[in-house]
């Protein structure tokens, strides 16, 4: 018998993923608070109709491809030209609402079953035109398990669906069995084990977008998929194409033309869609100009990264109705890839953590404002948070207790890997020689703290060859793609894909979800009891006891010393005096469905 239980996944989902936006701290210049963790206090949703908007950014969106799209630039973007069969409304993170979806999902008293109906009236934009249904979406699952989309979270978190493949993203196109369409309005997800609360919660993230497979289908058969350039749109607005479907808006690393969806029927959506167009800038390196000039310009929104320190200062001291912070679960850290040497060795990662001043990084950033500083993964907010230590996590491991570093310690670290044989002089200095490779967005405040960073390695004698490039390519290119032997990503950080402890700790270190493409284990560690662990917390019921199986595992991680966290983030969100823009705690970046001119 089918049990409505959508009080349960609305407690369990709320926001994302890769690459900018917010949590942790306090100050005065905060201009967003709210009980719901990641929700940012917009003053109001209204707006006026019409207008454009210019976006300056550093780098472009990872991927216009939602089954490939896992990087927080790129959902401001897919949240507003796509619908998923759930999503978060601005200012209510703690909520999903039916989107592409009519309804709450539906889930079986066993939580092996999931029932999803789907609205009648939206279409797909240009050149497919017909009504979006059920098999739509069951194929944009299906294609994200496949060696052409290699999705970075198909495996995570819809692995549990009876029929997906045991390697995820390795092999051709198949149907999943364990979806089914018995009529254009109705999906049943059937799985393997009882995770329904999980699987539901995860509804809310782009592989849910609705992809056409006969249009479709013949981009997919090319590794990679090209579909990515050919994209269709179900949400109020497309990024501009032609006749043949190709996106002639779209110029990588230089712009990217949003146009109105004529496709789009307003009465089936929850969006506004105020402005008329907007235009993504891409190229703008330089983000103290760019941030300078959004707030002493006009019909200008900023950045893709946060405000530079000395303009961030600037911005909350005199322009502080144009700054808003929001606060969205998530942490920056310095994944070490156990890999590679000499990080493959547990003593010399342990005198990584010893040794690094996370205060000096969160100066680069721009100080307090930015968040505080980080013990663990599970930031504050955050089911589990508590259960780990709360500001103190991983306490039980001594390297992991002096935020500001102690040398001292790390030395004692770095002795003991010489003694295992890693080539250490005798005073605690790596003397394996080279340089190793790390990346970092090639824009501040992460340019700066990659100089911070590359100063802090270098005093154990780890000599970092640091490659600064626009953030798409660093994820896409580099972090993501294990044959790229990466040894740090300096601008890694992670946001929550939904409001529990999982989202942030299984895609990012369970060695089971370790991907050749799409990666995001980026310290590709893969300790069989971390491992364990998170199969085991994974199908725990919502409360006290998965919080703390969690916990657990954010702690074991820590004492794995895979990873350095820094910072839980704040993000700072800036827009031209005559723009009212409004954040999504979901997406923790502007919500351009929402957002308007004054």
């Amino acid at each position: 018998m089918q049990v409505l239980k959508f009080a349960s996944v609305i407690v369990t989902t709320a926001a994302l993923a890769l690459a900018v936006a917010a949590c942790g701290g306090s100050d005065k210049a905060t201009t967003s608070s709210s009980s719901t963790p990641g929700t940012p206090a917009n003053a109001s949703l209204t707006g006026t109709k019409g207008g454009h908007i210019d976006y300056l950014s550093s780098g472009d969106v990872d991927y216009l491809d939602p089954g490939l799209d896992y990087f927080t630039f790129g959902y401001m973007v897919q949240y507003a030209v796509n619908r998923p069969l759930y999503s978060f409304k601005p200012d209510d993170t703690s909520k999903p609402v039916p989107d592409l979806a009519s309804a709450p999902p539906e889930i079986s008293s066993d939580d092996k079953t999931i029932t999803v109906h789907l609205r009648s009236g939206v279409k797909f934009s240009p050149p497919v035109n017909r009504e979006v249904t059920s098999a739509d979406v069951k194929y944009a699952i299906e294609r994200a398990f496949t060696k052409h989309v290699a999705s970075g979270y198909a495996g995570t978190y819809f692995g549990s669906i009876v029929g997906t493949p045991s390697k995820p993203n390795t092999g051709d196109y198949k149907p999943i069995s364990g979806l089914e369409t018995p009529d254009d309005r109705t999906l049943v997800i059937h799985l393997k084990t009882p995770s329904a609360v999980t699987v539901a919660a995860a509804l809310v993230m782009p592989i849910t977008v609705p992809v056409p497979k006969e249009y479709a289908q013949p981009f997919d058969a090319k590794t990679p998929s090209t579909y990515d350039q050919h994209v269709v749109f179900t949400g109020p607005y497309m990024v501009k194409n032609d006749a043949s479907g190709n996106l002639v808006g779209r110029k990588p690393g230089k712009e990217v033309q949003i146009v109105r969806n004529p496709n789009w029927d307003p009465k089936t959506d929850y969006r506004p869609a105020y402005l008329d167009s907007i235009t993504i800038q891409e190229g703008n390196s330089d983000l103290t100009t760019a941030s300078r000039r959004v707030l002493t310009g006009s019909h200008l929104m900023c950045c893709d990264s946060s405000p530079p320190a000395p303009v961030l200062k600037q911005a909350v001291e005199k322009f502080k109705d144009q700054v808003t912070f929001i606060s969205a679960l998530g942490t920056h850290y310095f994944p070490l890839t156990t890999t590679i040497k000499p990080f493959d060795n547990l003593n010399v990662r342990k005198a990584v953590l010893a040794a690094i001043d996370r205060d000096a990084l969160r100066q680069a950033r721009g100080g307090p404002v930015t968040g505080d500083i980080a013990t663990g993964m599970i930031p504050p907010g955050m089911p589990g948070y508590r259960e780990a230590g709360g500001a103190q996590q991983g306490s039980a491991s001594d390297f992991n207790t002096k935020p500001a570093g102690d040398m001292a310690l790390a030395k004692k670290y770095m002795l003991a890997a010489r003694a295992q044989g890693v080539n250490v002089t005798p005073d605690g200095r790596y003397a394996g020689g080279g340089q190793l490779l790390a990346v970092a967005i090639n824009a501040d405040p992460d340019r700066k703290i990659a100089e911070v960073a590359q100063a802090q390695f270098a005093k154990l004698g780890i000599n970092l060859k640091v490659r600064l490039m626009p953030q798409d390519t660093m994820f896409t290119k580099f972090c993501e793609e294990p044959s790229a032997n990466v040894a740090i990503c300096l601008s890694a950080s992670w946001y929550k894909d939904f409001l529990d402890p999982q989202a942030m700790l299984d895609a990012t270190f369970n060695g089971d979800n370790i991907l050749q493409h799409g990666n995001v284990n980026f310290s590709q560690l893969n300790d069989p009891k971390v491992n364990a662990g998170m199969k085991k917390a994974a199908v725990l019921p919502l409360g006290p006891e998965r919080n703390k199986a969690w916990a657990d595992v954010n702690n074991a991680i820590m004492a794995d010393a895979a990873a350095v966290p820094w910072v839980w983030d704040k993000t700072a969100l800036i827009a031209s005096k005559d723009v009212k823009q409004v954040a999504n705690g979901y997406t923790t970046v502007q919500d351009l469905a929402f957002s308007s001119l004054k």
